[in-house]
């Protein structure tokens, strides 16, 4: 099985141009298999030979895939297609993918069938006790304390996000002088901490949005942080919804914002409309370019 496994692997390589070390020495083809070129053929071939290999010397096989939602159509029903194949062989395997809340949605419009395939826990804002725990087990452990005050600051300014909770108990550590940390602690590292996401967490994702997309954003954090109506965003801007119809799924394509219901949007991180208001201060009506006549049209002069 090991040997049929690694000959697959050596078709899958040479078709889809994927480095896998030293996989071909000394390996022959395994005809008909993952060499179509055709991912969702191939792809589920590949898994199966795998994994059987893997569940013969009572091993598994983890894929673990973070931004499942940058996955074109055809790569996520190839993985789809691969995991049900497995999964209907009862073979070893655990596929862990991580992303934004449209992943359910993405995945049920690749394969219809991906409902009922995987779970899909939600991972988002941490309740109470979850993020006290984050914050204070660690420090804890180390033999530090956070008084009462400085945890509720700190639960507050991050809106109990996980990775926000990591930065500012990061920062926090770093800058304060004792223990018990303080909230006066809290508050002197707030603004490097602020500084910190602003050239890096947000700043990466805002520039990859033309101006439109970035006005869009803008017309979102006027109206605070969100849901949103669809129409009350385009009215901040000054459009029609329809006009702006393109630019907002272009902002979900590239994973700033999303929709929980029809025609409402959200921004897929917390504190992303206060950075928009500190990145673009004032906000600028969106004036749509009239479109000239086409040449030859009309009269035909």
């Amino acid at each position: 099985m090991v040997h049929r496994a690694a000959a697959v692997l050596r078709n899958f390589a040479r078709v889809f141009k994927v480095k896998v070390g030293d996989i071909e020495i000394g390996i022959d083809p395994a005809s008909g298999q993952a060499d179509s070129g055709n991912l969702e053929q191939d792809l589920p071939d590949l898994l199966v030979a795998v994994c059987e290999a893997a569940k013969e010397r009572n091993a598994a096989l983890g894929i673990f895939l973070d931004e499942v939602q940058y996955l074109d159509s055809e790569e996520l029903a190839s993985i789809i297609v691969a995991c049900h194949q497995v999964a209907q062989r009862n073979l070893p395997l655990l596929f862990v993918g991580a992303g934004l809340p449209q992943i359910p949605a993405l995945a049920g419009n690749a394969k219809s069938y991906a409902e009922r395939l995987f779970n899909y826990p939600v991972v988002g804002q941490l309740d109470v006790l979850a993020a006290r725990s984050a914050l204070v087990n660690p420090a804890k452990n180390e033999g530090v304390d956070y008084d009462r005050a400085a945890v509720e600051e700190i639960l507050r300014v991050t809106e109990r996000y996980p990775y926000f909770i990591q930065e500012w108990g990061f920062h926090v550590w770093n800058s304060s002088p004792s223990s018990p940390i303080r909230r006066a602690d809290v508050k002197q590292a707030t603004p490097d901490v602020i500084a910190h996401l602003d050239a890096n967490f947000f700043r990466v994702r805002f520039d990859r949005l033309t101006l439109l997309q970035q006005k869009y954003l803008r017309a979102m954090a006027e109206l605070g942080p969100g849901p949103f109506q669809t129409g009350d965003i385009a009215a901040a801007l000054g459009v029609e919804a329809a006009s702006v119809a393109t630019v907002r799924q272009q902002l979900i394509n590239k994973g700033m914002i999303w929709s929980q219901r029809h025609g409402e949007t959200a921004f897929t991180v917390p504190l992303f409309d206060e950075f928009m208001k500190r990145q673009m201060p004032r906000l600028e009506k969106h004036e749509p370019r009239r479109r000239l006549p086409q040449e030859g049209s009309g009269s035909g002069q």
